[in-house]
This record gives C-alpha cells, sequence and structure tokens, in this order.
C-alpha cells in the first residue's frame, strides 16, 4: 500500500492498494436494495499518524486554512487542480429571517457559488485532478444534472473529455449547461438508476474513467472539502448543526468524512451534529436506517437532485449517522417550496429545490423548538436555483404589462408601494 493512504471497504473491512483504479471492493459481493449484485463502497484512509508527526496542530490548521490539502487529498500535486474558483465559498451569518429574530446564530454555506453553480464541482474537481495526474483523458458520470454539468465544466477546463448519462426527463437548464460545455450528453429513456447502470456499462467498454458518487470514492474525497472551509469560516470551531440535503447520501458521508479526518488529526475533539434532510416523496435513506429489511418506495419529490429510488451510498452514510449520532428529518414539497421563497426574499439567495429542503428542514426544527438558543447552525445550499425554474413556478405570479404611462403604472401598483 501506498505510504499516504489505502482504500478501505465500508462493508467487509478489506484494505487495498492506492495506485491503481479502485471503485467498489472486490471481494465484498451482495445485493443492492433493488436486488441487484453489487459491491462494497470504499473509503479513503490516510496515514494521520504520519500526519501528525510532521505537523503541529497550527501547521495542519494553517494548510486547510490555505487550502494546501495535499496531506489529506489524493492527489500529489496542487498544479493537478482545476483553474477556476473551487471550494472557497462564501458563508453568511443571519441573526433574522426578515423581521424575524432567529435566537440562535444562522450560518448559510452557499456553494451555488462554484463554477457550474453547484456543490458537485468539489468532487468533479478532485476526480478530474486524479485523472489527469495519472494521464486519464475522457471521464463518464451519470447525472439528474447537477453533476454532470459539474464534470463538464470542470473537463472544459481541463482540456479533458466528459460524457455524460442523464435522464431525458432532467430539466432543461442543466442539459444546456451540459451541452454548452461541450461535453457528449446521452439522454437515457429512464430515471437516474438506468442511466447509473447504462454509464457503469459503457465505463467498462470503453475504458473510460467513471466519476459516478457511490461508485468513485474519490468523490467523497472531494466534498469533503466543505467541512475544512466550515472549521474555518467558523473560527476553528465546529458549528452546532449541520443541515445538509440527502439523496443517495454521498454528500453527506463527504461532509462526515471532512470531520473524521479533523478528528483523527487532533484537529477537533468532537463531531457535530449532523442533520440528514431528505423529501418526504424521496426519503428512501432515512426511512431505512432503523430496518432490518430496506424497502423502496419510488421518489415522487420534485426536488430533482435528491430524487432517488435507491440511495447507492447507504451503507456508508447511515454507519456514519449511528457511529457520530446524526439525526434526520424529512420535509414536504410544499415545505420545500415554502423555504426556497422564505430563502430568497429574506436573504437574498435563490436555492434549487434541493438546496431549499436542507432551508426547510432547519426551518421545521425551529418550529419544533429543536434549536438551542445561542447555538450555532449551519444550513449547506447546494445549487443554484437558476438550475430549475419550473420547480417555483408554482410560487410567483408575473403582473401583466402595462401601457408606457404613469397613469396606468399608478392604477395597478400604486396602492401597493405607497
Amino acid at each position: 500500500m501506498t505510504d499516504k493512504f489505502h482504500y478501505e471497504c465500508n462493508d467487509c473491512g478489506k484494505e487495498y492498494n492506492s495506485d491503481k483504479v479502485m471503485y467498489l471492493c472486490p471481494a465484498c459481493e451482495r445485493t443492492n436494495q433493488a436486488g441487484q449484485p453489487v459491491k462494497g463502497v470504499l473509503k479513503t484512509v490516510y496515514n494521520y499518524a504520519k500526519i501528525r508527526s510532521q505537523f503541529t496542530l497550527t501547521e495542519l490548521f494553517s494548510q486547510l486554512k490555505n487550502e494546501s490539502y495535499l496531506s489529506i487529498l489524493p492527489i500529489s500535486n496542487l498544479k493537478s487542480w482545476p483553474k477556476l474558483r473551487i471550494g472557497n465559498t462564501p458563508m453568511f451569518r443571519f441573526g433574522n429571517l426578515g423581521h424575524e429574530e432567529l435566537g440562535f446564530e444562522l450560518y448559510l454555506k452557499d456553494d451555488s457559488q462554484n463554477p457550474s453553480f453547484s456543490f458537485k464541482d468539489r468532487a468533479s474537481a478532485l476526480v478530474s485532478a486524479w485523472a489527469l495526474e495519472n494521464g486519464i483523458e475522457t471521464i463518464i458520470a451519470a447525472s439528474t444534472g447537477n453533476a454532470g454539468s459539474s464534470l463538464a465544466c470542470i473537463c472544459a477546463s481541463q482540456g479533458q473529455r466528459s460524457v455524460i448519462f442523464v435522464p431525458a426527463s432532467a430539466p432543461i437548464a442543466k442539459l444546456t449547461q451540459i451541452l454548452m460545455y461541450g461535453a457528449t450528453i446521452v439522454p437515457v429513456d429512464g430515471n437516474y438508476d438506468q442511466a447509473f447502470n447504462l454509464s457503469i456499462k459503457a465505463s467498462e467498454m470503453y475504458g473510460f474513467y467513471n466519476r459516478n458518487t457511490a461508485y468513485n470514492p474519490l468523490t467523497i474525497e472531494g466534498k469533503k472539502t466543505v467541512s475544512f472551509e466550515l472549521f474555518s469560516d467558523l473560527n476553528q470551531q465546529i458549528p452546532d448543526r449541520i443541515f445538509v440535503p440527502v439523496g443517495d447520501g454521498v454528500i453527506i458521508s463527504g461532509v462526515y468524512k471532512g470531520f473524521e479526518d479533523l478528528l483523527e488529526l487532533g484537529i477537533i475533539d468532537e463531531m457535530p451534529v449532523i442533520v440528514a434532510v431528505q423529501a418526504k416523496g424521496s426519503c428512501n435513506l432515512v426511512n431505512n436506517i432503523a430496518k432490518e429489511v430496506f424497502t423502496i418506495t419510488p421518489s415522487t419529490t420534485m426536488a430533482d437532485s435528491i430524487s432517488v429510488d435507491i440511495p447507492r451510498n447507504f451503507h456508508m452514510a447511515a454507519s456514519f449517522l449511528k457511529k457520530y449520532r446524526g439525526e434526520w428529518t424529512t420535509v414536504t414539497d410544499e415545505e420545500i417550496l415554502m423555504a426556497s421563497v422564505s430563502l430568497s426574499r429574506s436573504t437574498g439567495i435563490f436555492a434549487e429545490p434541493a438546496a431549499a429542503a436542507a432551508f426547510a428542514g432547519m426551518l421545521k426544527y425551529q418550529e419544533l423548538n429543536k434549536i438551542t438558543q445561542g447555538s450555532k447552525n449551519v444550513v449547506l445550499l447546494t445549487g443554484s436555483g437558476l438550475k430549475d425554474l419550473r420547480s417555483v413556478q408554482p410560487c410567483i405570479q408575473m403582473p401583466v404589462a402595462i401601457k408606457p404611462d404613469i397613469d396606468s403604472f399608478d392604477s395597478i401598483f400604486g396602492s401597493e408601494l405607497r
């Protein structure tokens, strides 16, 4: 095994060398929630003892603060990182929402300000950088839109080729992004799971490098960088709670993995409470955490980025939630839409439904008096509302056009604006 890191199966614990392309555990055969044969998801484990011996805690934090993550990232040269600004997204503090005093500290981590307007750029950047260092020119992925547009964007900046499999029903804004970045887009007459399976077969047939989440272990390594930033944003403190939107369980696993790395390095001594928020119409992950027999309910949510029938990273996400005493909740589509409107009008941040779901989860906790006065609470906003304008149409009404004279304006808008 390399001296820097190795892979460890989340299911059986078997370890593997990291000096070649690895996806799932070769030895850990099992069936997934749909009865299909799959293998265990791999976790990237670093030589934490060696890292601790090389750096003081101050030096380690300085590394994290300055983005010199090389000691706990699976790449060897920062020059392989894309030229675009990925990560280092802003975090905004709010003491009130509109005219309502919150009584606790609310922080919104706005990852819609990544290059493709999505949190997924963190994973795409790392996969792309690793591919560049290993002489790989073509990367393939399946996506409902965000991961695909993210990979297309990052590959365009790196001079790499991308092939994206998407359900034909994906939002047109996301499909447009993929095409504009010059990727080869493959619309599939089926759902995300079918696109996922087809992309795996294509990568095996053509030898392309596969970016799929809950398949390629490096996607979690890219997503974990948000945890380092949160720690830095809060002046070397951990928040009390982090609300994370959840579909297949990869983003929340990435958040946990980042804080777990900080625990292993001795930079922090406890894990924040991480809340998994799922749409009630697509909650196969949180609904099955406490069950012995996994059951699937077909997804019906309009939050397409977290609409998942088979949460492919279920075992890792559930393991993290149980080990570190995480929490979970579900929100309805109506609550997501209301949260999206509230978020836009009280903070100026327009988030897509999947991201607004995390905000809806925070509002639900507030309504149930589950947020302690004075506590620090982070909502992870993972994508821009401009990616899916169709979903918010029921919340808005465009006024009819007026004649170009002041009397027409006054008759319609005057009483409202006076």
